[in-house]
């Protein structure tokens, strides 16, 4: 019998935005993603120190703008309507 693991589309949520905030930050330490399901909605929040939130929104808010299309997009994928907040 195969272990097939089942990912939940809050956890694909949150390990896409903890993935892309990690990569943007200089320490793990300075940001934390929760998720929490509300029905047939996913909502995913962001928190992250002032020091490093300019990094995360990005210039003019596109790294924001672009983080929040691939949440709503992955959340499509997965029948869930998916929302994210960038929280300082």
């Amino acid at each position: 019998m195969s272990d097939v693991t089942v990912v939940t589309p809050e956890e694909q949520l949150q390990g896409l935005i903890q993935y892309i905030a990690g990569e943007l930050v200089d320490s793990p330490d300075d940001f934390e993603v929760t998720s929490e399901r509300r029905g047939g909605s996913v909502h995913v929040t962001l928190k992250v120190k002032e020091e490093a939130m300019g990094r995360v929104i990005g210039r003019q808010g596109r790294i924001a703008k672009a983080m929040r299309t691939l949440v709503m997009i992955t959340g499509s994928r997965n029948n869930v309507r998916a929302s994210l907040d960038i929280e300082g």
